[in-house]
Parts: structure tokens; sequence; C-alpha cells
């Protein structure tokens, strides 16, 4: 055991391992990942109540939305811990690195997944598969089709990432993040909690506007009172115009009425 510790510290001291391969899966790292969950899901309660009032969600639909993406979000940290303990070298920077793909790279993937579906929702009338919409009432088998669906991105996500991981450069990158940090702990918290919150935060409320069902009628309604809006302006300006016009008429007729008639000139009178 002892041996086993110097050869760890030895790995260290040369930039080596910062945290050993059950560091990800001990209490600590399962207090981390629970508390990140936590937090989660909090951005997406308050990414709800910014809504417009009018449009806002049930919490029903709500609840629809998000729980795919949380399924899909557990897919790939549960596949993420696996394969970080499968490289060789330091864990903690193969999730890190696994995490930053996912989130850029597996983005865009997701995205394009997503409109896919949506446009083949529209031209093969498969309702269910059109994210979003789940009918009136809502219907949970078009949620459950929809939730199996999104996985099935999430593996398509995961398995394009762990191709591309396994181009060479990808040691030098590992040996360079994460290689201020000397304390196991304190990695961990940034690869595990700190970190990741933050990319979260951002990469769930782009994620959660994919997902959302925006109806075509109420953007088009939107635009019309935008429209209505202008109008009301532009008519309140012409006829704060008028009303200027007709006062300025008003003054002048009325000097006119302090002049004597006699006195008034006439065009093409010569005064001699």
């Amino acid at each position: 055991m002892n041996s086993s510790n110097e050869i760890i510290v030895v790995e260290r001291a040369h930039g080596g391992l910062h945290c050993d391969k059950d560091a990800l899966t001990d209490m600590f790292g399962w207090f981390l990942q629970v508390l990140l969950a936590s937090l989660a899901f909090t951005c997406l309660i308050a990414k709800r109540f910014c809504e417009p009032r009018l449009h806002r969600r049930s919490w029903l639909i709500w609840f629809y939305d998000t729980s795919k993406q949380g399924m899909g979000a557990m897919t790939i940290h549960l596949a993420n811990v696996w394969l970080a303990g499968q490289y060789q070298g330091d864990p903690c920077t193969w999730y890190l690195i696994n995490f930053l793909l996912d989130s850029s790279l597996g983005l865009l993937i997701i995205f394009v997944g997503i409109r896919t579906c949506q446009y083949l929702s529209r031209k093969k009338g498969w309702e269910a598969i059109n994210f979003g919409e789940y009918g009136k009432p809502p219907n949970v088998h078009a949620w459950l089709a929809q939730c199996c669906l999104y996985v099935c991105l999430m593996v398509i996500v995961k398995v394009s990432i762990t191709l591309f991981m396994q181009l060479d450069f990808w040691e030098n990158v590992k040996n360079f993040i994460l290689s201020p940090l000397d304390n196991p702990k304190v990695e961990l918290a940034f690869v595990m909690l700190i970190i990741p919150f933050f990319i979260n935060m951002l990469m769930f409320w782009v994620t959660d506007n994919f997902l959302m069902y925006k109806d075509p009628s109420k953007r088009r309604r939107d635009s019309s009172e935008v429209s209505l809006l202008e109008k009301a302006k532009v008519k309140y300006r012409s006829l704060r115009k008028k009303k200027s016009d007709s006062e300025s008429d008003i003054l002048l007729s009325a000097d006119d009425d302090l002049l004597d008639p006699e006195q008034v000139p006439t065009r093409g009178s010569i005064h001699t």
C-alpha cells in the first residue's frame, strides 16, 4: 500500500496523476455530482420563470421538456465517468476533456438531430417525434418516444466524441490541462462542479430552447402586435402634426382679426 502511494506521489511530482482512478466515484466525487445535478435543475426552474407570462409553459409541459434533457445529461455523464477510468493517466483531465467536447461539438450534433426530427415530423406526419409537441391533452406516449429519441441522440454524441478522442494530440492536451493544480480534491472540485456548473447552465438553457415547442401562431401574433403598435405611433405623430398645424392657423387668423380690414395689404397692391 505504501509503495503504491509513493508511486502516485512521484507521478504527481512529475506532472502525472493528480487524482486516482476512484476519485470520480468515491463519496466526495458522488457528492459533487449530486450537487451539480441539483444546481442544473434549479437553473431550469429559473428559466421557466424567465419566460413571458402569457407564453409560459405549464409545469407538466416543462417537466416533459426538461426530463428529456435530464435523461440525456445523465447518460452522457455516466458514460464520461466510466470512460475517464479507461484511459491511461489522470481520470479527472480525461473527464474534463470529454465534458468540454460534449458541450461544444456535442451541442452541434444535438441541434442537427433535433432539427432533423422536426423536419421529418412535418414531412412524414410523425407527430410523436416533434420535440416539444405532446398533443392536446399532453400524451405520455409522445413524451416517452421523444425521451428515447433524445437518449439515442446522446449515444450518437458520445460515440462520435469517443472516436474523436482517439487522435494522438489529446495526450498533449491532457498533460497541459489542469497542470497548475496539485491538490486532488481541488482538481476534482474544478472538474466535477465549478467548470461544469457554468458550462451546464449555458448548455441547458440553450438546449431547452431547442427542445421546447414554439407556436408559430404566437410568433405571428407577436409580430402583428408590434406592427399595430408601430402603426399607432405613426398615427399619433400624424395627428399631433395636424393639431400643431391647426393651432398655428388659428393663431395667424387671430392676428389678422386684430388688424383693420382696410389696413390689411392685398397682394399686388402698391403703396404710394
